[in-house]
């Protein structure tokens, strides 16, 4: 895989945990019970993929000393949130609360605020 082929991946990854908290925090202001009528039931398919997504930027390599040591930390950061999601997942029903705690996880904003920053270098060196 090219450089920049696992920048790009990374880039993407970066997307899809993004997409996901827009969608969490959508899905928290709605009031849910649980996640089994249809209007919602993507709930668990957005958890699931950024989770896959977490996999992604846990296994990048990409250029720069800099950037490498960070990745570091956000591996870490990715670790904590990807037991909160499967927490979340093994639950039988998904309620707004459920979500809203989720979004409030120190672990997970720690890994959104990470990404931003990833994100942002990232752009910077022209990925």
């Amino acid at each position: 895989m090219s450089i920049d082929t696992a920048a790009m991946e990374l880039v993407g990854a970066i997307d899809i945990i993004e997409e996901t908290y827009e969608f969490m925090l959508a899905y928290a202001a709605q009031g849910k019970v649980n996640d089994e009528d249809m209007s919602s039931a993507g709930i668990r398919a957005y958890i699931r993929r950024s989770d896959e997504a977490l996999g992604v930027i846990s296994a990048a390599k990409v250029p720069g000393e800099a950037v490498q040591n960070f990745l570091d930390v956000v591996r870490q950061d990715a670790a904590k949130a990807s037991a909160a999601f499967r927490l979340v997942l093994a639950q039988p029903a998904l309620s707004s609360q459920m979500i809203d705690n989720l979004n409030a996880s120190i672990h997970l904003r720690a890994l959104l605020t990470d990404l931003f920053l990833l994100d942002q270098a990232l752009k910077l060196t022209g990925v």
